[in-house]
């Protein structure tokens, strides 16, 4: 149950912040829109990939509205951008699929923050669980998160 992993590892690092637990799924960007009741670029969506060894995995975390722009991950990784499999999300996050978050992660894994997520004054990643989440500002995510950097990996959204 990853959620008790996010909510230790808030207890662990005396964070007071409420992990909000819907009733429905919020394992997509569309499904914790609807459950937060916010815009879905608000979602702050936690994206896994394998580092160059293949042997951890890079949380980039990034608004609900964006998607990976290979080139500038390429040109920032000096990798291709190769997501996690299903099967391997678990093992290598501690977290299940729909669940991924910045908190509570093993200590090989780095997290990175896209810059789109700095047009919100807060947003809402998951918090380890199919149905959980947890509103913080930009400033309290890439704290809480332990966050490597800030990052510009993302296709800016079209208005």
């Amino acid at each position: 149950m990853s959620v008790q992993i996010v909510k230790d590892y808030f207890k662990n690092k005396n964070i007071s912040k409420e992990i909000i637990e819907f009733s429905s799924s919020s394992a997509t960007v569309d499904l914790a829109a609807q459950a937060a009741g916010v815009e879905p670029a608000r979602i702050a969506k936690t994206l896994s990939f394998y580092t160059k060894e293949r042997d951890t995995a890079i949380l980039i975390v990034t608004a609900g509205d964006t998607k990976i722009d290979n080139s500038k991950f390429k040109h920032f990784f000096s990798m291709k951008a190769k997501m996690l499999s299903p099967e391997d999300v678990e093992t290598y996050t501690g977290h299940a699929v729909g669940g991924v978050c910045p908190f509570g992660n093993p200590s090989s894994v780095t997290t990175y923050l896209d810059v789109s997520l700095k047009r919100f004054s807060t947003v809402f990643p998951a918090a380890g669980s199919a149905n959980s989440a947890v509103e913080v500002t930009c400033e309290e995510l890439e704290k809480f998160a332990e966050a490597a950097d800030w990052i510009d990996v993302c296709k800016t959204p079209s208005v």
